[in-house]
């Protein structure tokens, strides 16, 4: 399930939510598949399914999916795309990259209050009233027995003490004073014990602080509950579309105060120069894939304001070439910019040797790419990894050479303690 922030942000990018399960196909990390390959297979399937899309394209045009492709592509998967160490320990056991194949999905459009079954027959052995009954069927299910409440069984507990954190920042300032890098975006990791339905403490926290770009998955033993403000790459008509974060403060407990902290987030020269740096790394990767003189900066330093936060966003376009796909785009820029640092590989190298966890789908992306050639894409930050009994949320930030690490730690917390709150609740 795919959710844009229950109405509050339609006018813009927060219009359609997309519900859809029972792939028919499902596609993920195998020795034998990894990195690009993954990706051209996604691609060739796509292709597949898009046979004798045109009508059904040209009446529903205004849709963002038809049918195709929904999954994700953990931190991680940035691995099998470049040569990086293997220094941090791996213990969530997610898939690196998951896709499945989708014939069917019911798109909710909160501009137009309306709500489609996007359906074909020739992609599914079920008819449209087959699903229509599992709505039934599920609601009749949950209303005889309801979910078991998701709790806490232990607190949430950082992969980092202050003074690890605080250790491990002076060794980013020798890493960028020594020219290594200009900056670097470096988390803590916050985990817990816990039981119950996930489903519930989703819905919690969406009804608390609902964003443009949440999500949910239930995978077997594992289960994703996203809620990011953050585009990675939108792909319409041939254009394309990055709005990079770079640059967070809390909202006020008043009118006044909240104010105040918009405009000091507005004037701030440190969050400035951090977002330029990140708006010049997507030009960069986008200048890989788009046609020549095309990648532009329509917004520089934009505020956007969320239930919890203010957040300085930029966005950067481009027109795809027409010999590229939405998947080798994903090739050309995985992982954002925006959560990694500049230059793009020492960063991660960097961020690698520090963090004591691999990141799994923290920073990664959780993407859809429609049979009619549309594709959407978030940056999973303000995510949380349910695997088994654990249940693991990160918050990081991005360090320059003018950061302060007193300020860098609190922001972290600053992004991330209203969804522990949320989930707790």
């Amino acid at each position: 399930m795919l959710e844009s922030g229950r109405g509050q942000y339609k006018e813009h990018m927060g219009r359609f939510d997309i519900l859809t399960a029972d792939p028919i196909e499902v596609l993920q990390v195998t020795q034998e598949c990894q990195g690009e390959a993954l990706l051209n297979q996604l691609n060739e399937r796509i292709k597949t399914l898009s046979v004798d899309i045109e009508n059904m394209a040209e009446r529903h045009a205004h849709l963002p999916f038809l049918g195709g492709a929904i999954g994700f592509l953990t931190y991680d998967f940035g691995r099998q795309l470049e040569v990086l160490p293997a220094t941090a320990t791996q213990d969530i056991s997610l898939p690196t990259a998951w896709f499945g194949l989708f014939g069917w999905a019911l798109v909710t459009d909160h501009l137009e209050e309306e709500s489609w079954l996007v359906y074909d027959s020739a992609l599914t052995d079920q008819s449209s009233s087959d699903i229509m009954d599992l709505f039934e069927m599920n609601e009749a299910v949950y209303s005889n027995q309801p979910a078991t409440p998701f709790v806490l069984t232990t607190p949430f507990k950082s992969n980092l003490s202050h003074q690890n954190y605080l250790d491990k920042f002076e060794h980013l300032q020798h890493y960028i004073h020594s020219g290594d890098c200009y900056q670097v975006n470096f988390a803590q990791r916050f985990s817990a014990d816990c039981e119950g339905d996930a489903f519930s403490a989703f819905e919690t926290i969406s009804k608390k602080i609902p964003t443009p770009f949440s999500g949910f998955f239930q995978l077997g033993q594992w289960d994703i509950l996203s809620h990011s403000p953050e585009r990675f790459l939108e792909l319409d008509a041939g254009q394309v579309t990055t709005k990079p974060i770079k640059g967070t403060r809390r909202r006020g407990g008043n009118g006044h105060d909240d104010q105040e902290l918009r405009e000091e987030l507005s004037q701030s020269t440190k969050d400035k120069a951090e977002n330029l740096m990140i708006v010049d790394l997507l030009r960069n990767d986008l200048s890989r894939v788009c046609k020549p003189f095309s990648v532009k900066v329509p917004k520089l330093f934009d505020i956007e304001t969320y239930p919890n936060v203010h957040h300085l966003v930029s966005t950067v376009t481009g027109d795809l070439e027409e010999s590229e796909t939405a998947t080798s785009l994903l090739a050309h820029s995985f992982p954002g910019g925006s959560i990694t640092g500049a230059p793009k590989i020492r960063a991660m190298e960097i961020i690698d040797e520090l963090e004591p966890h691999h990141r799994s789908l923290y920073c990664g992306s959780i993407v859809y790419i429609s049979r009619h050639g549309r594709m959407d894409s978030s940056i999973t930050i303000r995510t949380l990894i349910r695997d088994g009994e654990k249940i693991h949320a990160w918050g990081g930030g991005g360090i320059v050479a003018d950061s302060d690490a007193e300020s860098e730690y609190q922001e972290t917390l600053t992004k991330i303690t209203p969804l522990l709150r949320a989930i707790d609740s």
